[in-house]
């Protein structure tokens, strides 16, 4: 057998060798088969769902009192007067300064709270630790904290700018009625009371004194 020959059988095998492995690494396709299926549509990423949709609801209210109510659109006027005013802001400082209001009434330490009490809700507390003091009572207590909080109701002046704003406390607090001997005559220092109130708070909006006043203490 001739050289020539040789060389054509031996590359004739390394063909056929070549072949074979390739199919069994690769397998094969036997009859139709469909092309991959398109991912659905539903599956697939929304850009839309990624984009944030202006001119939607203000979420700091509808957060607090239902949407298109009197309320909300009462508080949408605040913000346009006042675009610093922000709802969860108030809340949270109402919230401290329940605290403050209730504490202060109930040890008579009435200064320090005066500045947030319009007028005539000082002197109703002016006349209740007056009462107090000339029966010789004193109140020991304890404010445990606010454990409910809601925003019940806002109004708007369109002609003054006054806002007020109702808010609905749930406290928990411990607190003792003393004689002039210092004995207890109403109340515990070791029960704790649950307190409820609804207070209203109001403000002009725009004006340059920030503080809200307390206007209404309607338990």
């Amino acid at each position: 057998m001739n050289s020539p020959l040789i060389q054509l059988l031996v590359l004739a095998g390394i063909a056929i060798f070549l072949i074979l492995r390739l199919k069994n690494v690769l397998g094969t396709r036997d009859g139709f088969e469909e092309p991959p299926t398109p991912r659905p549509m539903a599956d697939r990423p929304d850009r839309a769902q990624f984009e944030v949709i202006e001119g939607g609801p203000d979420l700091d209210i509808t957060d607090h009192v239902e949407e298109d109510s009197d309320a909300a659109k009462a508080l949408a006027k605040m913000k346009r007067i006042e675009p610093s005013f922000n709802v969860a802001d108030f809340l949270q400082g109402a919230r401290g300064a329940y605290e403050m209001i209730v504490m202060g009434y109930e040890n008579g330490d009435l200064a320090d709270i005066q500045p947030f009490l319009s007028e005539e809700i000082y002197d109703t507390f002016v006349d209740g630790v007056a009462a107090r003091e000339d029966q010789g009572l004193t109140i020991e207590s304890e404010f445990i904290g606010v454990r409910e909080l809601k925003l019940v109701n806002a109004t708007f002046d369109d002609d003054t700018k006054e806002a007020e704003l109702n808010i609905r406390f749930v406290a928990e607090l411990t607190s003792a009625v003393r004689d002039q001997g210092g004995d207890i005559v109403e109340g515990s220092l070791s029960e704790v009371k649950r307190q409820k109130d609804s207070w209203s708070f109001a403000r002009t909006m725009g004006a340059d004194d920030p503080n809200w006043l307390l206007v209404s203490t309607d338990g």
